[in-house]
C-alpha cells in the first residue's frame, strides 16, 4: 500500500482541473481531453503569483525520471 501525501494547494488544481473536465461528458478523442487539461492548466497558473519553492530541486528530479519527455 502505498501513501500519498497532498496539500491544500493540490487539491486546490485538481478541483479546477476537475471543473474543467467535468462540464463535458463525452471527449471524441485523447487529444480533446489534453487540450482541455491544457488549457485549465494556463487558466489555474494564471492565478499562481508566488514562486515554487525549490523548482530547480524538483525540475531536475522529473528530468531524472522523465528525461525523453523533456525538450532540449
Amino acid at each position: 500500500m502505498k501513501v500519498i501525501y497532498t496539500t491544500n494547494t493540490v487539491e486546490s488544481y485538481h478541483r479546477i482541473v476537475r471543473k474543467f473536465t467535468k462540464s463535458k461528458a463525452i471527449f471524441p478523442t485523447d487529444d480533446s481531453i489534453r487540450k482541455v487539461i491544457y488549457m485549465s492548466v494556463m487558466h489555474i497558473s494564471k492565478k499562481w503569483t508566488m514562486p515554487v519553492r525549490n523548482w530547480g530541486l524538483a525540475y531536475s528530479q522529473l528530468f531524472i525520471f522523465f528525461e525523453d519527455s523533456f525538450v532540449s
